[in-house]
């Protein structure tokens, strides 16, 4: 396979996984360890694909990120349900910023963790579960309150551990917090944003342009694209499937992926 059709094929898959729930970073370290001689593209290569995911977000929910952006530069101006909604994205950031500052190498250590990633994909599958299992129309934003931004923010942090969705985690968070599907999937995807964005800025600030001079730029730009486009294609389904209660298969997946690991590894040991 060529460089280029690599990091395209990268790409799709960091897509794809990023916003369906079943743990981009899970499977990061399962295919690490399934190929010896796989070599991760480097830290420039990951803020790429971030700034692609990031821009799904932005285009996908684009009414939203403008409504905010006038709540933020005119709150006085703005539907109170707006701004309430940007003081609630902010309030969720907060644990998130907290648990990536404090706690962010210790977590990450355990991305040499097969067993770990294996386990908490059969966690996720869990949450997905207990979500489609919520009966009832749930909360609007108006019946929001901060503890639900602190609780979800809180889960979107420990979503860095491998094999915990980001998206499934902070979805079933709000669902089983009380909050309507609609409201908890939009929240969701809006706390992303400062979460990438934090997390683009911390790559650059640790590692700098690391690898720079030997970047393929065409596959760089192939990779972008593939995964702005999955991740926007992987949004849609997500809302779909949230929304018809059929988050079970995503969990099927889990549990199927995390037992075989499982059981390989102890056959194996």
């Amino acid at each position: 396979m060529s460089p280029t059709l690599t990091l395209a094929t990268l790409g799709i898959l960091q897509g794809l996984t990023e916003f369906l729930p079943v743990s981009s970073s899970g499977h990061l370290v399962l295919v690490q360890s399934w190929l010896p001689s796989f070599q991760e593209p480097g830290v420039l290569f990951h803020a790429t694909v971030h700034l692609a995911t990031l821009g799904a977000v932005l285009l996908y929910f684009r009414r939203d990120v403008v409504v905010l952006a006038c709540a933020a530069l005119r709150p006085r101006a703005s539907d109170p349900d707006a701004v309430r909604l940007l003081g609630l994205v902010v309030a969720g950031t907060l644990p998130t910023a907290l648990i990536g500052l404090l706690f962010k190498d210790g977590l990450e250590r355990l991305f040499s963790s097969v067993p770990t990633a294996a386990s908490m994909l059969l966690v996720t599958g869990a949450l997905l579960v207990a979500t489609d299992r919520v009966r009832g129309q749930g909360a609007d934003i108006e019946r929001m309150r901060v503890w639900h931004a602190l609780l979800i923010g809180l889960v979107q942090g420990m979503a860095i551990i491998p094999g915990v969705s980001r998206s499934g985690a902070t979805v079933a968070a709000g669902v089983l917090s009380g909050l309507g599907r609609d409201l908890a999937l939009r929240y969701s995807f809006l706390l992303s944003i400062p979460a990438i964005l934090g997390a683009f800025t911390l790559q650059l600030l640790s590692h700098g342009l690391a690898g720079a001079p030997d970047i393929n730029g065409f596959g760089y730009a192939a990779a972008f694209l593939a995964a702005f486009v999955t991740g926007y294609l992987g949004i849609e389904v997500l809302l779909r499937v949230l929304l018809s209660r059929r988050l079970g298969w995503f969990a099927l997946y889990c549990w199927g992926l995390g037992l075989t690991v499982l059981i390989t590894r102890s056959l194996s040991g």
